[in-house]
């Protein structure tokens, strides 16, 4: 077809094999009709709510996620996951690079949970969390930690990890001494989740997706 003459580029026909295009920026033509620019990526965060499976389906016909998107016109998958019990910010796109990046612990995206433990969590147990501790498949990574609010009944923490093993975060919590009764993750890299209601979803910005792209290379 290029050597026929009948691709043009920006204008321009081109004449080598060789040559290069950016789909979506240049202006590609084929016998003069333009080649659409790809579809619009979807990108998508959710506020999980307590009872939902992290995925499209479940064997056990428990809720899922995906049955609180509706009317997008395209399927998108989350990005990693939020454990049955827990609660917060999931990501969802149809990006797989975006989505491949994000999940992978060899990239190391922050993810910043608030998590209740009951009763007073000690000094010596935010220590040992803050430096991590060794769980039954590995070290688990140190974590930053900010005490919100202790009681006699429970202790309010901001905790984030950058690894994202399964149960990470409450297996954790166990090791050192304590139980987890509620767990809401509220960032995700550099998304937070705010005010976003439970079982709502929003679009990212594009400023959100771009900077969640910088923070894995692909930017």
């Amino acid at each position: 077809m290029i050597k026929a003459g009948r691709v043009s580029v920006n204008g321009s026909i081109v004449k080598e094999a060789g040559a290069q295009a950016l789909w979506g920026v240049d202006r590609i033509l084929v016998d003069g009709r333009v080649v659409p620019d790809p579809a619009e990526r979807v990108y998508l965060m959710l506020n999980k709510p307590f009872g939902y499976v992290s995925a499209l389906s479940d064997p056990a016909g428990r809720p899922v996620v995906a049955e609180l998107l509706q009317d997008l016109g395209r399927r998108v998958y989350p990005v990693g996951r939020l454990d049955f019990d827990s609660l917060g910010l999931l990501l969802f796109t149809d990006d797989g690079e975006w989505a491949f990046r994000l999940a992978h612990p060899r990239f190391r995206v922050p993810k910043t949970y608030k998590v209740t433990v009951a009763g007073p969590v000690s000094d010596e147990a935010l220590e040992k969390l803050k430096k991590g501790v060794h769980l039954e498949d590995g070290f688990s990574g140190p974590s930053k930690i900010t005490l919100l609010r202790k009681n006699a009944k429970a202790s309010d923490l901001r905790i984030t990890i950058t690894a994202g093993r399964k149960r990470l975060l409450r297996r954790m919590i166990e090791a050192s001494g304590y139980t987890v009764t509620h767990l809401i993750r509220i960032g995700f890299g550099s998304v937070e989740l705010g005010n976003l209601k439970v079982g709502r979803y929003r679009r990212l910005e594009p400023a959100e997706v771009e900077d969640m792209k910088k923070m894995v290379g692909l930017s």
